[in-house]
């Protein structure tokens, strides 16, 4: 168990060594605010679509070569970022390590397969909160280093610990599981590859080409129809990608709905902020920052997401399992709300980013245990991959939308968006947090209540 949540906190504080530095990023290789973002986006977007591929194989006999394999791919993106002589090489390195991003459902899948019921429990629990904790230990850590050092030495910090995570899996992991292999559905993978890589383009570069440009519809319409063939051909599968069909199931499709819509919100959120408090004050906005501070800011996202863990179950006790994920989605919205109309000292950054931490512990730390509740064990690698997709897709589309929204906003020539940029983002971030709180009051329903409450135990 311990392993288990190194690696689900490792891959979270690599995805984090993106957003705090951009700017620096952006500065040193001379490029503008919304490309920097590439280094988030590139990671995030390779983790959307390595997820279902390794969530499909972590049904398999083979999980500890899984996870061998996949924290490989995060050493030789580490590796490559720490020694980057331009920014592409830079972006390459950051798709290397959004492999990582797919871990996740693969860690839950030997939990559930190698521990009893209770531990199994715990520690579903404590990685699905992991996600936030590790971006929020990360940020401050992934700061100092590059403000003692350089952006490159907290590549190098990364290398150093992947390289630990693949020697403990080697050694603690079990090599096999006795477990049938299934045929890998290569035409699903592919067909999903195109959907989500032309709808990613699409709202990166969207604001710079023009939402109405020949090339966005293009690829609008080519993402559009990759997904509609995909969904058919996935239900006419004898052994698919992401059998859709849990989607059937309530608990399921709440899970998936608000997990997706909550990551577009995160990642609109955090970037935006993490960026906002660098810009100097000179801009009319902003607090001038370090980089340090900039990630101390996202501390609170791991305290509050600590913190909100550990009164989910008497919350349930008290208010019933159906009101968690709205009310941990309308706090995350009054966060994003707040700092979007508040914005003049740099303590309100730090109150914004811990109600969105509440927001986001109360809610991410009970969603897969709903998925686990409601599909049978030989399919819990295939349906948390599929609810981590939509998380890391969510992630992916926040990033680039956010990426997009402030290319639309920066004047020809700068480098900066402007403070309407700014705000727009934020306002996105808190309403789609509340269209969450909303949807997974009325999808789940009465339901709900037959979900046994969880809570990751941090103690063991």
């Amino acid at each position: 168990m311990p392993t288990l949540v190194f690696i689900g906190l490792l891959v979270a504080m690599i995805s984090s060594l993106g957003a705090p530095l951009i700017p620096t990023i952006a500065t040193s290789y001379h490029v503008s605010l919304a490309t920097g973002q590439w280094v988030l986006t590139g990671a995030l977007l390779t983790g959307a679509l390595a997820t279902p591929i390794l969530g499909r194989l972590a049904d398999g006999p083979e999980q500890r070569r899984v996870i061998v394999f996949t924290m490989g791919c995060v050493f030789l993106g580490c590796l490559l970022a720490a020694v980057a002589p331009n920014f592409p090489v830079l972006v390459l390195g950051r798709v290397f390590q959004g492999f990582g991003l797919g871990v996740l459902p693969v860690t839950m899948a030997v939990a559930r397969r190698h521990l009893d019921r209770v531990r199994a429990t715990q520690a579903i629990a404590t990685l699905s909160v992991s996600a936030a904790i590790g971006v929020g230990l990360g940020y401050p850590l992934t700061g100092l280093i590059a403000e003692v050092w350089s952006f490159h030495a907290s590549y190098w910090f990364g290398t150093g610990f992947v390289l630990i995570s693949l020697l403990a899996s080697m050694v603690v992991l079990p090599p096999r599981s006795m477990v049938a292999s299934q045929p890998f559905d290569l035409p699903g993978a592919l067909l999903l590859t195109v959907a989500v890589v032309a709808m990613l383009v699409v709202l990166s570069e969207g604001g710079a080409w023009g939402w109405t440009s020949a090339r966005t519809v293009a690829l609008a319409v080519t993402s559009a129809l990759a997904a509609a063939i995909w969904i058919r051909f996935e239900f006419r599968s004898a052994h698919p990608l992401v059998d859709l069909r849990h989607l059937g199931n309530r608990l399921v499709m709440t899970a998936d709905l608000a997990g997706f819509l909550l990551c577009v919100a995160v990642y609109l959120f955090i970037p935006i902020i993490v960026e906002f408090v660098q810009v100097d004050p000179s801009e009319g906005f902003g607090f001038g920052a370090s980089i340090l501070v900039a990630g101390l800011v996202l501390v609170p996202l791991s305290v509050g997401s600590f913190v909100a863990s550990r009164f989910l179950l008497p919350f349930e006790s008290h208010f019933g399992p159906r009101l968690v994920i709205p009310s941990g989605a309308a706090v995350f919205g009054l966060g994003g709300a707040f700092f979007a109309y508040c914005h003049s000292s740099l303590w309100e950054a730090f109150v914004a980013v811990g109600l969105a931490g509440l927001g986001v512990g109360f809610t991410f730390a009970a969603m897969p245990g709903f998925i686990v509740r409601a599909v049978p064990e030989s399919e819990t690698g295939s349906a948390t991959g599929f609810y981590q997709v939509l998380r890391n897709l969510g992630t992916a589309t926040g990033s680039a939308l956010g990426g997009g929204l402030l290319a639309s906003a920066t004047i020809h020539g700068s480098t900066l968006p402007d403070l309407a940029g700014f705000h727009l983002v934020l306002m996105m971030s808190g309403a789609l947090a509340l269209v969450a709180a909303v949807a997974s009051f009325f999808l789940s329903g009465p339901s709900m209540a037959m979900v046994e409450p969880s809570v990751p135990d941090f103690e063991s």
